[in-house]
């Protein structure tokens, strides 16, 4: 059984989205994902169309770039959610020039109305090098910040490294 809250994060190409899915696949529950990005040059297109072919097609996929709120609440407890991926939620907040010094506790009180147990993949983003502009600064900032808040909420914290979760808080199913 799942927890009402797991996040599974990692660096770029961790293999924490592969993890995601197959966490939420094993539950039994319908599948249901949450996409966060959008498809704005080449790479981001090609990169939606893995994880696109990597699903099966028992998934029900809905694309919710902003607001999570009424997605969220329309889900029941006989479905598990996935959203892929708070970094991208964040992202378009600041391409939308949305505060991000907020965005903790906007997305933490939009994810607490899910009614579904539900699984948030985010990156970890400030394990690497200091980046050179103010800007990618604050949303490295701003990334850390939301994802303390999400992981305090959390029943399960998994970080994946190398295709291998490492179980930080709780117990997977």
């Amino acid at each position: 059984m799942l927890p009402d809250l797991t996040v599974v994060l990692g660096g770029a190409a961790s293999g924490k989205s592969a993890f995601a899915e197959s966490l939420t696949v094993s539950s039994g529950l319908n599948p249901i994902y949450l996409a966060t990005g959008r498809a704005f040059d080449a790479e981001m297109t090609a990169k939606i169309k893995l994880h696109q072919i990597r699903r099966g097609p028992e998934w029900s996929v809905q694309e919710v770039p902003g607001d999570l709120s009424s997605t969220l609440q329309a889900t029941t407890p006989k479905q598990a959610v996935l959203l892929d991926c708070a970094t991208m939620w964040l992202s378009n907040r600041l391409m939308a020039q949305q505060a991000l010094e907020d965005a903790p506790e906007v997305f933490v009180r939009q994810t607490s109305m899910c009614p579904a147990p539900l699984i948030i993949v985010t990156n970890e983003v400030g394990q690497g090098i200091v980046p050179e502009n103010a800007m990618a600064r604050a949303f490295r900032e701003a990334q850390g910040r939301l994802n303390i808040a999400i992981a305090g909420r959390a029943d399960c914290v998994v970080q994946v490294v190398a295709g291998l979760p490492n179980v930080l808080k709780g117990t997977l199913p």
